[in-house]
C-alpha cells in the first residue's frame, strides 16, 4: 500500500490534509491454575483522515483502504469541519502540523515469531504451578499481552513517519486463603511489567524464580499484623511509584484536561494555566521528566500522532512546575510550553493530549541509606487499590505488601498498607529519593481518557523513593 500515492489522489478543498494508517495485532491469553482460560487473537487496521479547513480540524476513520474509501473519509471530513468551525474555541493554522519525517522501530532482543504458541503457553502453565508454593494457595493466574503495532503517517505539507511498535505485558498473580483471611500478590501491580520489548519477558528461569517469590509473599501476608495507623514516614517501590506519579501528576498535567476537555468524562485538574512558572508542585528533589526515548518503556517514540518530534523534557524541575502534557494544538491554545503527546489509541480515534513516558528521575541515596535514615515507617509495594478525586487532588492507594520499618531496618511484614494524601503537600514531603541502583521502569496498556474513550499504553519509571510524615493506614 502506498499511503503517500492514496493521499495525492484525494480531492477536496482542505488546507491540510493528513492519512495516518495503523494496523495493529494482538495475542491475550491467560492461564488460571495450570489450565488455558483464555487464548484470543486479534488484529485490526484501518485509516484516520483528517483535514483542516477554516482553521478547524476534523477527522473521519475508514477500514477500506484504497481510493474511493479514502476520498469518501476525507470528503466526510471536510463537512464536520466547515460545520464545526462556526462554533470553533480557537482557530488553527498550519503551525499545528509540523512537517515531520522519520522511522522508528521498538529494539527488543528475542522477535515474536522466535517463540511459538507453544512454548509461551508451556511457560505460561508452569507458571502457575509454581505460584502455588502451598496448599494455601486457592488460586494462580499468569497472563500474557503481545501487541504488534505499525503505523505510518503522511500529510499534504511533507510528513512521512513510520512507527513499529512491539509491546509485551506479562503477570504473575497467587490468592491465598486461611479461614476467612485471603490476600493476594503479583508481579509489581496487575500488568505493571509491560514494556516495549521482545519475547525476552518470558525467559522460563526467570519468571519461574519471581512465581516462588510472590506465591511464597501471599503466603506471608496470611499471618502477618496489619499495617500500623498514623501520621509517619513513608517508602514507596518503584512499582507503586508507578500509579502515584500517573494519577497526582501525569493526569493533572494534561493540558486539554486543564483547558476543561476531559471536564465531563475524566475530570479537570487542580492545576491552572497560570500555575507554570510559579508552582512548587513538590520539594527540591523532585524531577518529572516526559521521556520518549527510553528503549524498552512502553510508550517510546520518534514522532507524536500530529508529527511533532519526541524529546526528552522536564516537566517539573527541582519541584517547580515548568511544562504542561499538551501536543501542538494545546499548546497554541492555551499558551504553555508542551511535549510530543499527541497520541491516539488506534486507527478510529482522533488524537488527544495522553501522556506517554513520565519518569521521576533519580537521587543520589542508596536503597540502604534512604531506609537506613527512618526512625518509624512502613515501606510499600505494588499497587492494590487507587482512588483520586476528578481534580487529581485528593487520593488514597493501597498496597499489596509491606514492611515495617524501624530504627532504620525493615523489620516486620504488613497486610493491607494504605496510605492517603493531597497532591502537592504529598510531593513537597519528598525528602529522599533512591539512586540509579534503585531506578525501575514500569507501565500500563490500560490508561483511559476522552469520548469516545481511548485505552492507551503509559510507561513510568521511578527510583525508591522516602517521604515524610504521610497518613497511613491499615485494613482493620
Amino acid at each position: 500500500m502506498d499511503l503517500n500515492t492514496l493521499l495525492s489522489g484525494i480531492d477536496v478543498r482542505a488546507d491540510w490534509i493528513g492519512l495516518r494508517y495503523v494496523k495493529e495485532d494482538t495475542d491475550f491469553r491467560i492461564v488460571r491454575d495450570g489450565n488455558p482460560e483464555t487464548n484470543t487473537r486479534e488484529s485490526k487496521q484501518g485509516v484516520m483522515v483528517e483535514v483542516l479547513v477554516n482553521g478547524q480540524f476534523a477527522y473521519y476513520a475508514t477500514s477500506r483502504i484504497d481510493a474511493v474509501g479514502l476520498q469518501i473519509a476525507a470528503a466526510r471530513a471536510v463537512e464536520i469541519a466547515k460545520a464545526a468551525s462556526k462554533f470553533s474555541l480557537h482557530s488553527f493554522g498550519m503551525d499545528a502540523r509540523p512537517v515531520a519525517k522519520g522511522k522508528y522501530r521498538s529494539t527488543y532482543q528475542t522477535a515474536l515469531d522466535a517463540f511459538s504458541p507453544g512454548e509461551l503457553a508451556d511457560v505460561l502453565v508452569k507458571a502457575t504451578a509454581e505460584l502455588k508454593v502451598s496448599d494455601k494457595i486457592v488460586t494462580t493466574n499468569a497472563i500474557a499481552r503481545i501487541v504488534n503495532t505499525e503505523s505510518h503517517f503522511v500529510s499534504s505539507n511533507g510528513s512521512d513517519v513510520e512507527q513499529q511498535y512491539l509491546m509485551v505485558s506479562a503477570d504473575y498473580a497467587a490468592i491465598a486463603q486461611d479461614g476467612g483471611v485471603t490476600q493476594k500478590r503479583t508481579d509489581g501491580g496487575l500488568l505493571a511489567k509491560s514494556y516495549q520489548t521482545g519475547m525476552e519477558v518470558f525467559n522460563e528461569a526467570d519468571v519461574l524464580a519471581r512465581c516462588k517469590n510472590i506465591g511464597a509473599e501471599a503466603v506471608e501476608l496470611l499471618t502477618a499484623e496489619e499495617c500500623p495507623t498514623g501520621s509517619m514516614d513513608l517508602v514507596l517501590a518503584p512499582d507503586q511509584m508507578m500509579l502515584q506519579i500517573h494519577e497526582s501528576v501525569g493526569h493533572a498535567l494534561e493540558i486539554d484536561r486543564i483547558l476543561g476537555d476531559e471536564r465531563n468524562y475524566a475530570g479537570w485538574s487542580f492545576v491552572r494555566l497560570a500555575d507554570f512558572g510559579k508552582l512548587q508542585y513538590g520539594s527540591e528533589l523532585m524531577n518529572i521528566t516526559f521521556d520518549p526515548t527510553i528503549t524498552n518503556q512502553l510508550a517510546s517514540y520518534a514522532y507524536d500522532d500530529g508529527g511533532l518530534k519526541a524529546e526528552k523534557e522536564f516537566l517539573i524541575k527541582d519541584g517547580l512546575l515548568l511544562r504542561g502534557l499538551g501536543g501542538k494544538e494545546s499548546q497554541l491554545r492555551s499558551g504553555i510550553d508542551g511535549v510530543a503527546n499527541f497520541r491516539a489509541s488506534g486507527w478510529n480515534r482522533a488524537p488527544i493530549d495522553r501522556m506517554a513516558n513520565l519518569n521521576l528521575e533519580p537521587g543520589d541515596s542508596t536503597a540502604e541509606e534512604l531506609i537506613g535514615s527512618v526512625e518509624k515507617g512502613v515501606y510499600m509495594t505494588s499497587n492494590r487499590s487507587w482512588s483520586i478525586d476528578d481534580y487529581r487532588n485528593k487520593f488514597q492507594f493501597g498496597c499489596e505488601y509491606g514492611k515495617l520499618i524501624e530504627n532504620g531496618k525493615l523489620t516486620k511484614t504488613v497486610k493491607n498498607p494504605n496510605y492517603r494524601a493531597i497532591s502537592n503537600p504529598f510531593w513537597r514531603s519528598l525528602k529522599k529519593l533512591g539512586d540509579e541502583s534503585t531506578f525501575e521502569v514500569y507501565g500500563t496498556p490500560f490508561c483511559g481518557k476522552g469520548e469516545p474513550n481511548q485505552i492507551i499504553r503509559v510507561g513510568h519509571a521511578s527510583p525508591l523513593c522516602l517521604f515524610d510524615s504521610v497518613e497511613v493506614f491499615g485494613g482493620a
